[in-house]
């Protein structure tokens, strides 16, 4: 007989408490905002949000263990109260991302250390969609992705999702040339032909469907994606056969297999200026780079981008 799960509690008008939270954090300095520059490039007609960042060069790296056999910090098994914004009953908690990009950014992870590399479970994938639901019922969206594997861009072992408020993700598109074309590119992808250049796995969903209905939509793209790699049978359980980054919104699921973080680009005289790292992001049609040689680049020739999309994932 099938476990019944229990139903994730999100608590009373999540955005609300999730400013907060960011709010409070900023000014006590606990969380840090890193502003960016953006542009609007159209790789392939695709509207592709380019931010520039360099303050995140400064940005501390994760401290190492003291002993040779020690325990890496992991910041999501107990977090500090200052980043703790809710506990979301039965099994996850929401914590605020320590280096934030775009303002209000907020993880979703597992009370429980869970692998990052493992398929997600249906828990995870309930959670997340009554996040995005919580959001949905105050006239708000969200972008959830997920990097598993070490082509994803994945940077913590212990199982989370990334929540980011797409309003936030378009901070600043007002002042620029097309920003108004931007949207969610795993929402394109849903209901159009696939117009990037490595392989999305896409389904679209709808508020009234069951989470034994997301979950199966979940598998679906996971297995599909698995099969473009590997024959035979795929496992649903336990370590994951590939690399992958999983996006969902309220309308759309996308899962894209990756064979590569990024790509090192260069400029006209053929000397490399930098690495273009790219995670689940790519799935909103963003990308992010930190040194000034690499955004004027990919601004001058937006099709280096289309070159580095095109290193990433498999190829169509």
């Amino acid at each position: 007989m099938e476990e019944i799960m229990a139903r994730p509690v999100v608590p009373q008008n999540l955005p609300g408490l999730v400013k907060a939270a960011f709010n409070k954090a900023r000014a006590n300095g606990d969380v840090t905002y890193y502003p960016t520059q953006v542009a609007i490039l159209a790789p392939n007609s695709i509207p592709f949000q380019l931010r520039f960042s360099p303050a995140l060069t400064l940005k501390p790296k994760a401290p190492k263990p003291k002993k040779p056999n020690g325990k890496l910090f992991n910041p999501f098994e107990n977090p500090s109260p200052a980043m703790l914004v809710a506990d979301l009953p039965p099994s996850h908690r929401l914590v605020l991302n320590k280096f934030a990009v775009v303002p209000e950014h907020f993880i979703l992870v597992t009370k429980e250390v869970k692998p990052q590399t493992h398929v997600l479970e249906k828990g995870d994938i309930a959670a997340t969609s009554a996040c995005i639901q919580a959001y949905h019922a105050e006239g708000q969206e969200l972008f959830a992705f997920f990097n598993s594997g070490p082509h994803s861009g994945a940077s913590q072992p212990h199982r989370h999702l990334q929540l980011l408020p797409v309003e936030r993700m378009k901070d600043g598109l007002e002042e620029v040339d097309r920003g108004g074309e931007w949207s969610v590119l795993a929402e394109r992808l849903a209901i159009s032909e696939n117009t990037v250049p490595f392989k999305v796995f896409t389904r679209s969903i709808s508020p009234d469907m069951s989470a034994e209905e997301r979950y199966d939509t979940y598998l679906e793209l996971y297995r599909r994606a698995v099969k473009s790699v590997y024959l035979g049978e795929v496992r649903t359980e336990g370590e994951a056969k590939i690399s992958y980054n999983f996006a969902m919104t309220s309308r759309s699921m996308a899962l894209c297999p990756r064979t590569a973080e990024g790509a090192v680009i260069q400029n006209k005289t053929g000397e490399d200026i930098g690495m273009v790292s790219l995670n689940g992001t790519v799935l909103a049609g963003t990308a992010l780079v930190k040194n000034r040689a690499e955004w004027d680049a990919l601004r001058e020739d937006p099709d280096m981008l289309l070159g580095v999309l095109k290193g990433i994932g498999l190829p169509l």
